[in-house]
């Protein structure tokens, strides 16, 4: 990247929110990826516009992330500007029984404060790892619940650097997917209403979906979370299972022997390794049961002969 690049972003936020070839092993929750040609950490509105319409100007491509929890990034890394909306941009608002929180707010650290403020509904989200903005943009859900049940509107940009206020029906929410996802927008915050319970409930209802997932999910080993979407009519795992690959592996990359839904790191994977197997289980679950999985897991950068998507 040009050191004319540097400059203009410099004049957009301050050095410390600007970090040159960044692992972003360090940010997604596989703990893989190579190294990005520039990362930001946002803290407005106003910054995050200005670096999209400045790659853009540029020519330069960009990828707006959270904390990396749905994501694999190549080896080589990215060759472009990653947008970081988390940490720096995570304020919760809670007034009444209307909750309004910026993108980068964790899943976690939001149940927690609508727990403490004796609120329900929120309950499923608390084990997804991951942020608003990505849990908007997919649709998230867990456990009989789903962003769609409780969001009631969002402000997203445009990657022109437009602002856009959406209400539920306007976000067309439906399995893993929303028009952010469809028309390539960014989700600055959400507001959800929800209902007045008792804390002491509420919590208990956390721990028991904690438990659950501690007993089902391998969460001793970095991962994406659920690496498949759910076919319909079947579920991924049991797809997965009965073609006989609890356990597969490609180098450190492997099928849980917990929960075959799930691809796990078990410690020094690359991403070809996890990409090799992915495509691997399509395979082999097609050969032997008649069902093509489909990836939830999105890609970045260049794997081969096939390359991530990235915003323009």
């Amino acid at each position: 990247m040009s050191e004319v690049l540097y400059q203009k972003l410099q004049n957009l936020l301050k050095r410390e929110q600007i970090r040159i070839n960044e692992p972003l092993a360090k940010h997604t929750t596989f703990q893989i990826g190579g190294p990005a040609d520039y990362l930001l950490l946002p803290e407005k509105d106003t910054q995050v516009a200005e670096a999209v319409v400045l790659c853009k100007e540029e020519g330069i491509p960009f990828f707006i992330l959270g904390k990396g929890s749905n994501l694999l990034v190549s080896d080589e890394g990215y060759r472009g500007v990653i947008i970081k909306l988390a940490e720096n941009f995570s304020h919760i608002d809670i007034k009444g029984n209307k909750v309004t929180a910026q993108s980068g707010a964790s899943l976690y650290d939001m149940a927690d404060s609508i727990a403490e403020h004796g609120l329900c509904g929120f309950e499923f989200a608390s084990g997804i790892p991951g942020t608003l903005g990505g849990a908007v943009t997919m649709n998230a859900g867990a456990y009989g619940g789903e962003m769609k049940d409780i969001i009631t509107d969002a402000v997203v940009m445009d990657l022109n650097g437009n602002k856009h206020y959406l209400k539920k029906e306007e976000l067309r929410l439906g399995y893993r997917k929303s028009v952010v996802q469809e028309e390539h927008m960014v989700v600055l915050e959400a507001s959800f209403l929800l209902e007045a319970g008792r804390e002491e409930d509420i919590r208990a209802g956390i721990a028991e979906l904690t438990r659950k997932r501690e007993e089902k999910q391998p969460l001793e080993y970095a991962s994406a979370g659920s690496t498949f979407k759910r076919p319909e009519g079947y579920f991924a795992g049991k797809l997965i299972m009965d073609s006989e690959l609890r356990g597969y592996q490609v180098g450190n990359a492997q099928v849980s022997e917990k929960h075959c839904g799930f691809v796990i790191n078990k410690g020094g994977a690359t991403a070809q390794e996890v990409y090799t197997l992915i495509q691997d289980v399509i395979r082999i679950v097609y050969e032997k049961q008649g069902v093509r999985l489909e990836p939830e897991v999105r890609l970045l950068g260049d794997f081969g002969n096939k390359k991530g998507k990235a915003s323009k």
